[in-house]
């Protein structure tokens, strides 16, 4: 039965990640993506955010929390691995700049693939990170289906407005069927953790992201909202491949599994709290906007 669960759980994955990504370009082009990635200030602060400041918060939670060899390891891991495929369903369900939100995730994926075979030998010593590893899942299963979507939708836009809601409400679908599965599997291993301070430390790395993500945000909402979202939720695809090739112990593995439960579930309450101040905002924008012109 746990085989059958586990395979139902690694097609939700992939079913989810394709479907999203190609609802993803069939509802955008190229340049609404890319626009907002050409203001310098806005890619340093995203870049720093994930790849100087959270990799610092996840040092720190090692050096102050209570914790195994493998679990210090597992939240190292998260740490360091950023651009996750989940990024544009929060930003979705956020009603934040979903367009936004796929260029970060792009350009976090993209400097993860670099980042993570230089940063983490020095951060965990003896290990070795094969780049091409974590870039073909990546461009498997993501780079490319946005691509598709986005060439469709440019050459034949009625067939991509048609296709797109299919594509959106699949992948609505396999996320919901993702997060039953994920909690039915990972039980045993949120018991184990319950209680100690790898649980405290993963909830207060999640908050932690967050919070950098969002101050460095800047003023406007639906910016601030993406980058707060994009630092906290953790490209684990990365994470699982870089912990299977180099560690044995299998405390590594849990605290990812574990993870990705807390981030998700943490991640999509934060979304919808998001979602709903974001239209009384921008009444209160128009409300004074109206004033000022009045």
């Amino acid at each position: 039965m746990a085989v059958v669960l586990e395979s139902l759980a690694t097609l939700s994955v992939l079913v989810f990640v394709v479907t999203s990504m190609l609802a993803m370009g069939l509802s955008l082009t190229l340049d609404q993506i890319l626009d907002p990635l050409k203001d310098v200030a806005v890619v340093a602060k995203a870049l720093a955010a994930n790849f100087v400041f959270v990799p610092v918060l996840g040092y720190a939670l090692v050096a102050v929390v209570p914790m195994t060899e493998g679990q210090a390891i597992g939240l190292l891991l998260l740490a360091t691995a950023a651009g996750a495929p989940f990024l544009p369903k929060l930003v979705e369900v956020a009603k934040g700049n979903v367009a936004f939100g796929v260029g970060v995730m792009v350009l976090l994926m993209v400097t993860t693939v670099a980042y993570v075979p230089l940063v983490l030998p020095l951060l965990l010593p003896g290990v070795q990170v094969n780049p091409f590893d974590i870039a073909n899942s990546l461009i498997l299963l993501m780079l490319l289906p946005l691509a598709l979507g986005l060439v469709v939708n440019a050459r034949y836009a009625d067939l991509a407005a048609s296709v797109q809601p299919i594509m959106a409400q699949t992948s609505t679908t396999a996320l919901v069927f993702l997060v039953v599965l994920m909690l039915v599997l990972n039980v045993q291993n949120l018991l184990a953790v319950l209680g100690t301070g790898v649980l405290v430390a993963l909830l207060a790395f999640v908050a932690g992201a967050f919070a950098i993500g969002y101050l460095l945000g800047g003023d406007a909402t639906d910016r601030k909202s993406v980058l707060g979202l994009g630092t906290a939720q953790r490209n684990i695809s990365a994470a699982l491949v870089v912990g299977a090739q180099n560690f044995q112990d299998p405390d590594v593995l849990t605290v990812l599994l574990v993870g990705a439960l807390v981030m998700l579930a943490a991640l999509m309450v934060a979304s919808g709290e998001l979602g709903k101040r974001t239209p009384r905002e921008r009444g209160q924008s128009a409300q004074t906007t109206e004033s000022v012109d009045d």
